[in-house]
């Protein structure tokens, strides 16, 4: 029939019938734009893909350029290249976990290493490698420093703070005349190695016994519970030539002797000196509530006790501060001269301990000065977390626990100067700007750009850099002063320093008067 789409025939085979023109062109048409949104659909879903792949591509490169490594991962990472004996015993642990949290990896003398942290005095031993350094690389000790831990050194050279003492037996006419006149004083014998130590009587000491010297025994100390005690102060320094140090002002080291002063008995040595099996704050009763139970820091323990005993703790720390200075500025020659046989001068730092003791008017006196000083909790584990904060802090101020993360030598001149550019630390410039410095003739334009030389650019930018990481600790050389001080200070008292040293504490005095940050 017309209009069937398909009709029967006596075979029972069925043939299709041709659809009206119209209904063909309409067909068409439907199939022409389901085919064009097929193709729209596929279009869009591959720039899509393309565009996520560029994003990608382009995020990848981005942060490859801003990170200036072309390696990931472990390879990334900068190296420590730890040298010491028995390290598997774990007294450097505490290191070995703070270098890993800041992103460094174990390395050895084959290595492309970043930072040699050695235990023991290394340049007799290491002499080749430390010979070999490069600009980039760090080392833990500084040349000539056992002029300031070896203990004959020290005790001998007429510093201030320091108990009076003699060399033997070079000095045992000098020793006999002294005790002569001073009768009442009581002396110990002491050496290098810091084993026997014992107040004897005069006739009891050996005055020809060599590498030893003779010291006043300090007999009336400050005692907390009955106990006499030391201040154990972290200091590191970060350059010698220009001299520059920080101590870690917010945490001290205090031990106590195991046995009571009272009654004095010099037979008994641990009333009076301070071994290995010291007693802790923490089992102190004074310091139950102050550290146990209000957790307060070893240091302001301790001020808040001699606070409470109606005594002015703020006069222990200018002591400090002055008895490091009186050390290395004693010291100062043979430290430069020992640095100046190397060719990298700024490659080396050092972290030492100076170990103090108050006597009963809280007069400060130094006993000694300890090159890698122990930074193990293996018998304190409580002393952990000061230990970390320690290695932590001086790490900060040195450079090595960065914000920036990429290898040092690998560090672009962009990342540099996103921390510190010539910018940064230019100062005074109402007179720089003066037509008095169009010229570099006057000594008040010195610190003028157009007046520094290359070397003294980058020496101030490193001080720059390590005041602005400086955590918690503060500088003590140069020294510290006040906006007031600073603006007052003349020249003139700096006659006698080198011509670096001088120069860098006119720019932390410029620095102090413009920014009271830059004061301490």
């Amino acid at each position: 029939m017309k209009g069937q789409l398909w009709s029967g025939s006596t075979r029972g085979v069925h043939t299709p019938l041709y659809l009206p023109i119209h209904a063909k062109f309409t067909l068409r048409v439907l199939l022409v734009v389901i085919a064009v949104l097929l193709l729209g659909i596929l279009v869009t879903v591959w720039n899509i893909y393309q565009l996520r792949t560029m994003q990608e591509t382009h995020l990848s490169g981005f942060h490859s350029s801003v990170e200036g490594i072309g390696t990931s991962g472990e390879e990334a990472k900068p190296i420590l290249w730890l040298h010491a004996k028995r390290i598997e015993s774990g007294y450097l642990d505490h290191i070995l976990r703070v270098f890993e949290r800041i992103g460094y990896r174990r390395g050895g003398p084959d290595s492309d290493w970043d930072v040699l942290w050695a235990h023991d005095y290394p340049f007799t031993e290491l002499a080749m490698e430390i010979g070999k350094m490069k600009p980039h690389q760090k080392l833990n000790h500084f040349p000539g420093t056992g002029f300031i831990t070896q203990k004959v050194h020290l005790a001998t050279s007429s510093i201030d703070f320091v108990p009076k003492a003699f060399k033997l037996p070079q000095q045992s006419e000098e020793f006999k005349a002294w005790a002569s006149k001073n009768p009442d004083k009581l002396w110990v014998q002491k050496s290098n190695a810091h084993r026997g130590i014992k107040v004897k009587p005069i006739s009891e000491l050996d005055l020809s016994a060599a590498n030893s010297f003779i010291q006043e025994f300090i007999d009336k100390p400050f005692l907390i519970d009955g106990r006499k005690f030391d201040i154990g102060v972290y200091i590191v320094v970060t350059s010698v030539d220009p001299l520059r140090i920080y101590i870690v002002d917010d945490e001290t080291l205090v031990r106590f002797c195991s046995k009571d002063y009272h009654p004095i008995d010099y037979n008994v040595v641990d009333k009076y000196v301070i071994g290995d099996d010291y007693t802790p704050m923490w089992q102190m009763p004074s310091f139950e509530k102050l550290y146990n139970e209000q957790h307060y820091s070893f240091r302001e323990s301790l001020n808040s006790y001699i606070r409470s005993q109606g005594l002015d703790s703020s006069q222990i720390y200018p002591q400090v501060y002055s008895a490091i200075r009186s050390v290395f500025l004693n010291k100062y020659p043979q430290l430069l001269k020992s640095l100046n046989k190397f060719k990298h001068k700024n490659t080396f730092f050092e972290l030492m301990r100076f170990d103090f003791v108050l006597d009963e008017k809280l007069k400060l006196f130094l006993m000694e000065v300890n090159m890698s000083p122990n930074l193990s909790s293996n018998h304190f584990l409580p002393n952990k977390y000061m230990y970390e904060h320690v290695i932590y802090n001086i790490l900060s101020v040195v450079g090595i626990a960065r914000n920036v993360k990429d290898k040092i030598k690998d560090s672009s001149q962009d990342a540099q100067a996103m921390q510190v550019s010539e910018k940064r630390i230019l100062v005074r410039s109402d007179i720089c700007g003066s037509p008095k410095c169009a010229t570099c003739i006057s000594s008040e334009c010195e610190l003028c750009f157009r007046c520094l030389v290359p070397d003294q650019i980058t020496m101030l930018e490193e001080a720059y850099l390590e005041h602005t990481h400086r955590q918690s600790t503060r500088r003590v050389y140069p020294e510290p002063m006040t906006q007031e001080e600073a603006r007052t200070y003349h020249r003139s008292r700096d006659s006698d320093l080198t011509p670096r040293n001088r120069i860098l504490r006119e720019w932390f005095r410029a620095k102090c008067i413009e920014d009271v940050y830059w004061c301490t």
